[in-house]
């Protein structure tokens, strides 16, 4: 198995524009082979931002590659910009190989 993670740090009173662009996105996520689940985590805030991590399991890293690379992902990602201001700064990645 493998888990995506990308960090998030949304600018204070900004989350729930953040929030709603996740609910409502067409992710279609459940349509891909390997899926097997995705978390949007919301953490602490500091006193510029608020901490948010999208979590996505897949059977494997190839399955989450491919994903990447394929339509699915460009139509998820197409009109997943929020209002400038919300993000402060790039998304940070992170992959992870399970192993226990």
């Amino acid at each position: 198995m493998f888990i995506a993670m990308n960090r998030f740090r949304i600018a204070l009173g900004r989350e729930s524009v953040f929030e709603e662009l996740w609910k409502t996105r067409d992710s279609q996520l459940d349509q891909v082979p390997g899926f097997v689940e995705f978390r949007l985590l919301k953490g602490p805030a500091d006193e510029e931002a608020t901490l948010y991590a999208s979590h996505t399991i897949w059977k494997s890293r190839q399955d989450f590659d491919a994903w990447t690379q394929s339509e699915s992902f460009r139509k998820a990602h197409a009109n997943a910009r929020a209002p400038e201001g919300t993000y402060l700064g790039h998304p940070n990645f992170e992959g992870f190989e399970v192993i226990l």
